[in-house]
């Protein structure tokens, strides 16, 4: 709700400024949903042989459909340009396999209840390739830059040990993730737009990327509303924590730029 309160914000507030800036600087706010299919496993590994559990079989996480939010700023001359993008992602279920969790054993004679959380925060600034919008007499461009994210990781497993006592094991942290970004859109009429944009990093054992597809069209004045496709894989190895996770689906969204 706090996400939601903030970008409507944004709305207004870029509306009543508009009159003034909109000569030098350009903006593009969307709120939306994206329905998000897990596949994956993560660990907390305490002590050696802590299991690895996978999202779908251990602990039967079903489709989420979470908010997202975006914030461009076009800004004039030499300013690099601002992406401000957030992701809501919680799953939950119950499973019934034995399995290990931050060094507490859970047997599979009786079910556990989980919980994930893989939110995200990303803000990237960047500049759009020279001479590539006026060669194509603004019907393409491309852009590119450097990305943040922020992932607010949590799990959660609540069920009983071996000796019938109830227990709960759980996990948080946040990681910072710097990766490239780069984004292209072809724009053949006013009306109709279609986008493409990758955040990527690999190092070490660690591989995070995101790619969206989108297709925008102009409903009236500055608004639009979109579709598309994204999809996420986070390789990550942080404190204790493994995870080897893709989220996937089609997402829309509404919103307004000028």
């Amino acid at each position: 709700m706090k996400k939601l309160m903030f970008l409507v914000g944004l709305f207004f507030i870029s509306i009543l400024i508009a009159p003034v800036t909109s000569h030098a600087i350009g903006f593009e706010v969307a709120i939306g949903g994206w329905n998000q299919s897990p596949q994956g496993d993560f660990s907390y590994k305490l002590v050696p042989g802590d299991d690895s559990i996978d999202l779908e079989k251990d602990l039967n996480y079903d489709d989420y459909i979470g908010f997202t939010g975006r914030l461009k700023v076009d800004m004039p001359l030499i300013l690099p340009n601002i992406y401000l993008m957030t992701t809501s992602s919680q799953f939950d279920g119950e499973g019934s396999k034995a399995i290990t969790f931050g060094g507490i054993s859970f047997p599979a004679t009786v079910p556990i209840d989980s919980e994930l959380t893989l939110n995200n925060y990303d803000i990237a600034i960047y500049y759009g390739v020279p001479f590539v919008s006026t060669a194509s007499l603004g019907m393409f461009n491309v852009d590119a830059g450097i990305n943040v994210r922020v992932y607010d990781f949590k799990a959660k497993i609540i069920g009983q040990t071996i000796l019938g006592i109830t227990a709960e094991e759980s996990v948080s942290l946040s990681v910072p993730v710097p990766m490239l970004f780069l984004a292209a859109q072809v724009k053949p009429i006013d009306m109709f737009a279609v986008e493409a944009e990758a955040r990527v990093i690999s190092y070490d054992d660690n591989q995070v990327y995101s790619l969206i597809g989108r297709l925008k069209v102009k409903v009236f004045g500055p608004l639009f509303a979109a579709g598309g496709y994204r999809y996420d894989r986070i390789k990550l190895d942080s404190e204790d924590v493994e995870a080897d996770i893709t989220l996937s689906g089609l997402f829309v969204e509404a919103g307004f730029a000028f």
